[in-house]
């Protein structure tokens, strides 16, 4: 599908994304850095999702002597990116335990909700509700009516 001189726009971008990963993944880089390259990454997947898949999505859903008229069959397209996301994301889950394992030998640990105290769920529900939830402005997303 995809030849050596010429690469997918959306391969290409999963690439660059697989570079940051890189940047996580490197010891020489300050663990706390490392960290921030994960959250890069997984910030730049989530958008790729929203925008580069959708796109290609929709491509996938002209009919078919439209879609003849494109470079490269979305299906194709969308096939490549999956066998590529899934591999990004095994790496990144080994990864990210690493990391977790690496930040508690420094003292530092990621607590979730499910290893909070009482008096931790308490003080987080209380800080929501006063803080952060006065804050959020809810919004509809859907298709338009045209």
């Amino acid at each position: 599908m995809f030849d050596e001189l010429h690469v997918h726009r959306e391969i290409s971008w999963l690439k660059f994304n697989e570079r940051v990963l890189q940047e996580a993944a490197d010891p020489t880089v300050p663990l706390l850095e490392r960290l921030r390259f994960l959250a890069i990454f997984s910030n730049n997947r989530d958008e790729f999702f929203r925008v580069r898949v959708a796109s290609q999505k929709r491509l996938l859903s002209l009919k078919k002597k439209d879609r003849s008229k494109l470079d490269e069959d979305p299906a194709l397209v969308l096939e490549a990116i999956q066998k590529i996301v899934i591999k990004q994301e095994n790496e990144f889950e080994q990864l990210y335990h690493e990391l977790i394992k690496l930040l508690e030998r420094e003292n530092v640990f990621i607590v979730d909700e499910g290893k909070l105290t009482e008096k931790q769920e308490q003080f987080v529900s209380e800080y929501f509700q006063e803080q952060i939830r006065p804050n959020l402005v809810p919004i509809l997303i859907g298709q338009r009516d045209e």
